[in-house]
């Protein structure tokens, strides 16, 4: 009825296309509730608007995010540019994977090489000593001059 009152046929008629708002028109409506306390109706009457709850989505988005969740969004499918932007990244992830590869091939070579002493050490555990008894010989000598 108020819209109605306030507007006549326009205030009840639903628009078709929809209306880009400033934000600093979003931002005076809210002001506006806020001030006034006055209701989604009262405060679309006001504001020559016939959507009240477009004026309750607004205020969420105000609540939760501020004056940032009352600029307009970009819409529809991102540009290709970040295309570009993607493949680098891979091909940065690619380089970390290769540096990854040679990192676990090393280990994996250090883990052979120390199995291979290991059966060594557990197949003749005298040669072994013998083989490297000289070198712990000569270390002992040098850690007792120091």
């Amino acid at each position: 009825m108020k819209a109605y009152e306030s507007q006549g046929m326009d205030g009840l008629v639903r628009k078709k296309t929809k209306k880009v708002y400033a934000v600093q028109f979003k931002l005076d409506t809210i002001q506006f509730i806020l001030n006034t306390g006055a209701s989604y109706s009262d405060t679309a009457i006001h504001f020559n608007m016939n959507n009240p709850s477009l004026i309750a989505r607004w205020m969420k988005a105000f609540r939760k995010q501020g004056t940032e969740g009352l600029e307009p969004k970009s819409k529809g499918r991102p540009s290709m540019s970040n295309k570009s932007d993607n493949q680098k990244k891979k091909k940065e992830k690619k380089i970390t994977r290769e540096k990854e590869l040679e990192r676990e091939n090393e280990l994996l070579r250090l883990e052979n090489a120390y199995l291979k002493k290991l059966k060594a050490f557990r197949e003749n555990p005298t040669a072994f000593h013998e083989k490297h008894k000289q070198s712990w010989h000569s270390n002992s000598k040098k850690q007792d001059s120091d």
